[in-house]
Formats: structure tokens, sequence, C-alpha cells
């Protein structure tokens, strides 16, 4: 699999699928998860109520990853993930790893070869750049998948950094 970084939108990727750092609510909010509803149409919200209704009606547990429509971005899915609140006093890494685990697992059930992450719970969640680079970077490369390419969508100058050497390292 490769492993590529781009500095941008990640709802400008032309991927097979794109991936939401959602909220458990799955009914959309800021950062990403905000961008991607808002550009990807009512489609997709109108999935994620489906979903809620019949298969997570107290949420997206954190960790976990379910797909969608993509609307009218130019990608086929979204595969939403919550990611872990960051925590000073405990380790939830294995939480954010579990994100990227189960969005492959999910690509693949799609039958996704090319897949487009942002940086999960590095926003509004607190997750540190530093921690979260090489979590994502190390589960990604870890993962048993069929994905042929993963791309690492990052917002801006820091980030794309931060994954820079994570990759180095891994």
């Amino acid at each position: 699999m490769r492993i590529e970084l781009v500095k941008g939108d990640i709802t400008d990727q032309q991927v097979d699928a794109i991936v939401n750092a959602a909220n458990s609510s799955l009914l959309g909010g800021g950062g990403v998860d905000g961008a991607i509803h808002r550009r990807g149409g009512p489609g997709i919200l109108a999935e994620c109520k489906r979903i809620r209704a019949e298969r997570w009606p107290e949420g997206l547990p954190t960790g976990r990853a379910v797909a969608t429509i993509a609307g009218r971005l130019p990608a086929k899915w979204v595969i939403h993930t919550v990611g872990p609140v960051h925590s000073r006093s405990e380790d939830r890494s294995h939480l954010l790893a579990s994100c990227h685990t189960e969005v492959l697992k999910a690509a693949d059930e799609l039958g996704a070869k090319t897949v487009a992450f942002p940086a999960i719970s590095t926003g509004v969640y607190g997750y540190p750049l530093e921690l979260a680079a090489p979590v994502a970077i190390n589960a990604v490369k870890a993962a048993e998948t069929q994905v042929e390419e993963v791309r690492f969508v990052l917002f801006d100058e820091a980030a794309y950094r931060a994954f820079e050497r994570a990759l180095a390292d891994a």
C-alpha cells in the first residue's frame, strides 16, 4: 500500500472514499465533519439518520466506522469514524488506531482502493499532532487491507510536517 501526504482540503480529493472525523451523532458538526456535510449535501445526512435509526441509535461508538454515499463530493463514499477526545490522564491511542483500522475494513467491504484520511481527533478533540500522527501512520501501515493508496490530507503546514516526521520514522 502507498501512503501519501497532501496539504489541502479533503472535500476536493478524487478518491474512492474520504474519511469523516465525525462525532458520535453522525449528524454533522464543525471542522472536517461540517465541511463534508456542507459540500456533500443532504444525502449524506439522510443516510446518517438512517444508520442512527437502524444500527446505532445511541450514536456511533468511538473507534468504529460506517460508510455512506458521498453526495456531491468527488469521492464515491464517505466513511465516518469517531475519534477519541484527547486525555492527559488516559492513553486513548488504541481508540485512535482503531479509527484507522475500522475505516480500512469498511473500505475493503466497499471495494475502495483509494482512501483519504484527515488528521483524526486533532481539531476540537485536542489530540496533539505529534502524538496522533505516529498512531495514524502505524495503524495504517499495520492494517491488513486491500486498499492500495492511503492519502492523509492535512489542512495546514503543522499537520503536514507532523505526519511527514511520523512517516519517516515508521
